[in-house]
């Protein structure tokens, strides 16, 4: 399996391309504000066609390139219904810092020409790919994560988690959309079930494990000091 993944724009997005290998059909996941190039680029060394663009979430960091993605390469853009409205208006999902900052700018946001609705426990299939979607509010009413699985190195499945969880931490809930008892459901619900082996690749800084955030993610901890994790199984 093919993933490549490299931090975009002014906050740093982590956008990634998956595939099956070189040569083939692949999936771009959360291209952020500046990912156009970085995309090409790694489509361009690997010889590969984006069929798919999936997203975590509508924060506009990372979904600020979905049109130009989508439409140079005609693919399918996928994202939850309840964030579907940030596509055309992000600034719903901004905060004022954000807002500030974009000021001056002559922007327009539009819809890609395919946009599909992502569901909780739907599988995709695509790119030759399986990626299961796990619906995960908290840090936006439409947050979702993909998990795929690997096989190799010790890892039973990869996670793209976007702003869900990060190595000793866990997404903002200070937006519009957040909600912070929300996200610890969230957490507790889909991500402490969850195998120690399964990486987990963020939508800012650097990857992790289950088993390592389980262990030391301060957030992960607290649920499971009291208690909120309930009947939660551990990761093998």
């Amino acid at each position: 399996m093919l993933i490549a993944g490299f931090p975009a724009g002014p906050w740093g997005t982590n956008c990634y391309v998956a595939a099956t290998g070189t040569g083939t059909e692949c999936v771009v996941i959360d291209p952020g504000k500046d990912a156009s190039a970085g995309v090409a680029e790694v489509v361009r060394e690997h010889r590969l066609k984006p069929v798919a663009v999936l997203l975590t979430h509508g924060h506009i960091d990372h979904m600020w390139s979905v049109a130009p993605v989508a439409g140079t390469y005609d693919a399918t853009a996928w994202v939850h219904p309840a964030d579907r409205h940030l596509l055309t208006d992000p600034m719903a999902g901004m905060s004022r810092e954000t807002s500030q900052m974009l000021l001056g700018g002559d922007y327009t946001w539009a819809e890609p020409d395919d946009v599909q609705e992502l569901s909780d426990g739907r599988t995709l299939e695509l790119a030759g790919l399986e990626l299961t979607v796990d619906h995960t509010p908290g840090h936006t009413g439409g947050s979702v994560t993909f998990r795929t699985p690997y096989g190799d190195q010790g890892i039973s499945q990869v996670m793209f988690s976007g702003d869900l969880l990060f190595a000793g931490s866990i997404g903002r809930t200070d937006l519009p959309g957040g909600d912070h008892p929300t996200m610890l459901r969230t957490l507790a619900a889909k991500v402490l079930p969850l195998d120690d082996d399964i990486a987990v690749l963020p939508g800012h800084g650097e990857q992790t494990t289950i088993g390592r955030e389980r262990a030391t993610n301060p957030f992960l901890l607290d649920l499971l000091d009291s208690g909120s994790a309930g009947s939660v199984t551990r990761g093998l």
